[in-house]
């Protein structure tokens, strides 16, 4: 009987471990999510498409050709909308921006991967560019699973500056962290490791993270800042979570990092 309770544990385990193995990106990406936000834009946009393997959707705010454009990479559940309440603060700084959404997310064909994503992203730059906005005027800023992207985005280049909102190491060590009893090496196909990457930025980097983050523990945020190139500055909040609060402090702290970017 003990026998044929450890047959069926056993079975249990290897039918789990195939599960997450070919399901494992549904876990990971959420483009359906919806967190239903009320909040509106309080500023104009032009919804613009920009071409990758697939058609992009994309929110640019243009305020003045001589301001810095900010990039901002989405975290890994939900649609622009989801972000409003970051892109107002954002409208009010001497900023121009570009949001946009991965394949997969905000209506757009394709499914996301690691490798895809990265692709989106490195057509978002090209486009800014044949608009004749250049590296050294543009910040790239992460939230949560952006981190990586812009992390990605921006190693061996010279970008204005970097924001990482809630940074994680790699995605090998956040699934080791949900699925311990897993091997987790050995299933995962999207890596994200920002942690080999993090020494190759060459730019001001902004790290910011809540210490009471349950998705993303704060120690991946220390780590991330600890490994970091100079110039480098940090803000920790001790009440916020994974949403981190936009409050006048986080907001003051971004906007001070962008006024004092060459």
């Amino acid at each position: 009987m003990v026998l044929n309770v450890s047959l069926v544990i056993i079975l249990i385990y290897f039918v789990i471990t195939i599960f997450l193995y070919f399901y494992q990106r549904n876990l990971l990406y959420h483009p359906n999510f919806n967190s239903k936000t009320s909040n509106q834009l309080n500023h104009k946009i032009e919804k613009i498409s920009i071409q990758s393997d697939n058609t992009l959707v994309a929110w640019y705010h243009k305020k003045n050709e001589n301001f810095k454009t900010l990039v901002f990479f989405h975290g890994n559940a939900g649609n622009l909308s989801n972000r409003i309440y970051k892109l107002n603060e954002l409208s009010k700084m001497n900023l121009n921006y570009l949001i946009f959404a991965y394949r997969g997310f905000n209506g757009n064909n394709g499914k996301p991967t690691e490798e895809g994503l990265y692709k989106d992203a490195d057509n978002v730059i090209k486009w800014l560019k044949s608009k004749n906005i250049l590296e050294n005027q543009i910040i790239l800023y992460g939230e949560s699973l952006g981190t990586a992207i812009s992390v990605n985005v921006a190693q061996y280049k010279e970008f204005a500056g970097i924001i990482l909102e809630a940074p994680f190491t790699s995605m090998l060590e956040m699934g080791q962290k949900y699925y311990p009893i897993f091997p987790v090496k050995y299933l995962l196909k999207d890596k994200f490791e920002t942690i080999k990457k993090i020494k190759n930025l060459r730019s001001p980097i902004l790290i910011m993270h809540g210490k009471k983050d349950k998705i993303v523990p704060f120690e991946m945020g220390q780590k991330i800042y600890n490994l970091s190139n100079n110039p480098k500055f940090n803000y920790f909040n001790d009440y916020d979570d994974h949403m981190m609060e936009y409050n006048l402090d986080l907001v003051n702290s971004i906007n001070s990092f962008i006024n004092n970017l060459n």
